[in-house]
């Protein structure tokens, strides 16, 4: 792919602003996932001016993006262009076993930890009463109805539903199954899900411990891939879209069901939220660089101006339609 060249003077301009200790340890730190500018105050042992003048630098040299998300605000690597190449050739370039950067690393699972058994606290505590807090949000009898609509009716030789929680994708979609499988990290919502399966009579579907970021399930091996309202809990949602999107064979599809974006921190807050909802135009491009085409998106408003935007992304792996056609 064609890739447009920076003059002279803005490669030097990319090189001094990367030419920084803090601005390095900052590009090595986003290089392995999105973080917050709080986030990374606290990695580095500095205030959040210096590090926010260290990333307004360096998003004006084009290496990092900065995006809102309701009262926070995220940065993460450059996707794509020259910026991004040359922010990996620099990172390349360092040894993995620098002590500045192995400290950083360091501090960065510390953080990870602490998310981890803030959610893992927050699931387990909540767990019995998952479907009654998620249903104070939008109506789940139109969300399923959209649900099926985007899915089809089936028969799917193989679904799986990524993050199943209390296995409720599993039971409306797992009757047009030949065979179903959902994974979770948290045993309390397993358990859930596994006595609503049984009681579904739903014989040929599966309930394992997995994660999402790495399932251990073979690429192309489900024609029916599902990720319900799991995304906005996670610290790299693009890895956990790109995961999923593995999955997917050849002429199946993935169906995402998340939040459109909002500004209720309370869910950030209280419900263990870490982004406020994902727009149109993000979701699309994760999904085509994670190989998928045709991504359409189904809307459904709050029934009160209080609630939240519910959105559907549906895409395909689209290589029958592609052969087809040539």
């Amino acid at each position: 792919m064609y890739s447009m060249k920076l003059s002279s003077i803005q490669t030097v301009e990319v090189l001094r602003s990367a030419g920084e200790p803090s601005r390095l340890r900052i590009l090595a730190l986003l290089a392995r996932e999105e973080l917050a500018v709080l986030e990374l105050c606290r990695v580095l042992d500095q205030s959040q001016p210096r590090v926010s003048r260290h990333l307004k630098l360096l998003a004006d040299a084009g290496l990092v993006e900065r995006f809102p998300d309701g009262a926070w605000v995220f940065y993460r690597l450059t996707g794509s262009g020259r910026c991004a190449e040359l922010a990996a050739q620099i990172l390349a370039a360092i040894d993995p076993a620098d002590p500045v950067l192995q400290r950083d690393g360091e501090r960065l699972q510390t953080v990870w930890a602490e998310r981890a058994d803030a959610a893992g606290e927050y699931f387990a505590r909540n767990a019995a009463r998952w479907d009654e807090i998620r249903s104070l949000y939008v109506s789940d009898a139109d969300v399923e109805a959209a649900i099926m609509t985007a899915a089809g009716h089936g028969p799917f030789r193989r679904l799986v539903d990524l993050g199943s929680g209390t296995g409720r994708m599993l039971t409306l979609l797992g009757p047009h199954a030949d065979a179903a499988l959902g994974l979770d990290l948290s045993q309390q919502m397993l358990n859930l899900a596994r006595k609503r399966v049984i009681e579904a009579g739903l014989a040929r579907c599966e309930l394992r411990h997995g994660d999402i970021f790495a399932t251990r399930l073979s690429s192309e091996s489900a024609d029916l891939v599902v990720v319900h309202q799991v995304l906005h809990y996670l610290a790299d949602p693009a890895a956990a879209v790109k995961e999923a999107a593995r999955i997917v064979a050849g002429s199946g599809k993935l169906i995402i069901i998340d939040f459109a974006p909002h500004r209720l921190e309370f869910l950030r807050e209280q419900h263990q939220h870490r982004r406020l909802g994902f727009p149109d135009v993000e979701m699309s491009r994760w999904l085509a660089e994670a190989g998928l085409r045709n991504v359409r998106v189904a809307e459904l408003p709050p029934t009160d101006q209080a609630g939240l935007t519910v959105k559907i992304w549906t895409a395909e792996r689209g290589q029958e339609r592609q052969r087809s056609a040539a």
